[in-house]
């Protein structure tokens, strides 16, 4: 069986070197798309609770602004009933 010429052997090295790179550049993708998945799902959970808290905030000051104009309300009522009673 006759050997291989040189250059041949070259190449097929450098193919395997080439063959290693790619598999480690396809692990250091893969692990790095995980983190940027994972940073995501975190910014995601932040908003959904950063909107929750607007949306009760949103809620609540509307309850309070409901609640002071039943208020003025009462005081407006009140205040018309003693001013009748006097004279």
């Amino acid at each position: 069986m006759k050997t291989p010429p040189e250059s041949f052997l070259l190449f097929k090295e450098e193919l395997r070197k080439a063959q290693l790179e790619k598999e480690r550049l396809q692990l250091y993708y893969e692990q790095k798309l995980t983190e940027v998945n994972k940073e995501l799902c975190r910014l995601k959970e932040q908003i959904q609770s950063q909107q929750d808290m607007m949306r009760t905030t949103l809620e609540y000051a509307s309850n309070l602004e409901n609640r002071l104009t039943e208020v003025k309300e009462e005081v407006a009522h009140a205040t018309s009933k003693s001013r009748n009673s006097i004279y």
